[in-house]
């Protein structure tokens, strides 16, 4: 079966052992842990920080002044190349989604903070006449900084502050994928997955807000963007076999797919190791 390959791949987004998440360094702000970071980064964030961030602070401010603070010590990281791969694009920091958040922060910091960051995947599928699913695959461009060259979902996409997971859906729907507003608003949301990544030694805490999007069997995608090389319809046979024995796909998107082929009845409870990958999917 392709239960212990799937199992696999969600092994691989959650490489965080207990040892690891004992060696971090937990970001406390407001009085909530927010955040886990390595040491040396933890080092780093005061060493640049000018009194902003300090080993142990209880500074009460308000969300907007640690907003301004956190953004002068994230672009002197920025500049002393420790963070890498600007995005110039705020995401919010918070114990869980919905909370207000403490502070806002650069999105290329996320990973290095270890701090919760959200995002939106769209399984974009076709039903055949003879009522099975294909799902539509992207090849992400080689010249993408993250990831180049693995495929991806039809539509997936960071989740800004102040963006509401329906309408970065119809929006990143339209910039991926040209899906028409009308057509994207029919995109059922399906649930979430979470997991704890080790993204280069870093805790990379993701909250993957799903949905499902039927499309019509005439439906061409194309890639508004430019962030895409092509687009592919794979029927459930060949979407299997890639996720489970190979590595082409990104790792999120390989398991937000296993989530996909569970809910819709393609993996069994017969299956031995059914019951822990399922259970696996949210961490």
């Amino acid at each position: 079966g392709h239960v212990p390959g799937f199992a696999a791949r969600v092994a691989e987004c959650n490489e965080i052992t207990e040892a690891d998440l004992e060696a971090y360094v937990p970001l406390i702000v407001a009085g909530k842990a927010v955040g886990l970071m390595q040491p040396s980064f933890a080092d780093e964030l005061v060493r640049h920080g000018d009194g902003v961030f300090a080993m142990d602070p209880d500074a009460a401010q308000t969300v907007e002044q640690r907003t301004a603070a956190a953004a002068n010590v994230m672009a002197a990281l920025r500049d002393a190349g420790v963070i890498t791969g600007w995005r110039d694009e705020l995401f919010p920091v918070n114990e869980s989604y919905g909370e207000p958040p403490v502070m806002l922060v650069e999105r290329a910091a996320a990973s290095l903070l270890g701090i919760r960051a959200y995002g939106v995947h769209v399984n974009g599928y076709t039903t055949a006449p003879d009522g099975t699913l294909r799902l539509w695959v992207a090849r992400r461009s080689m010249t993408k900084p993250t990831w180049p060259g693995k495929l991806d979902h039809l539509v997936a996409g960071g989740l800004p502050h102040g963006v509401a997971p329906g309408e970065c859906v119809v929006k990143e729907c339209g910039e991926e994928a040209s899906v028409p507003v009308e057509l994207a608003k029919t995109a059922t949301p399906v649930g979430v997955i979470t997991y704890n990544a080790n993204y280069l030694g870093c805790c990379k805490r993701d909250v993957l807000f799903c949905y499902d999007l039927e499309l019509p069997a005439d439906f061409d995608p194309v890639a508004a963007d430019g962030e895409v090389e092509s687009f592919e319809l794979f029927d459930i046979p060949r979407l299997m076999d890639t996720v489970s024995s190979t590595d082409e796909f990104k790792t999120n998107c390989a398991v937000v797919i296993i989530d996909f082929l569970v809910r819709h009845g393609y993996l069994s409870p017969e299956e031995p190791g059914y019951a822990a990958l399922v259970k696996s999917l949210r961490q």
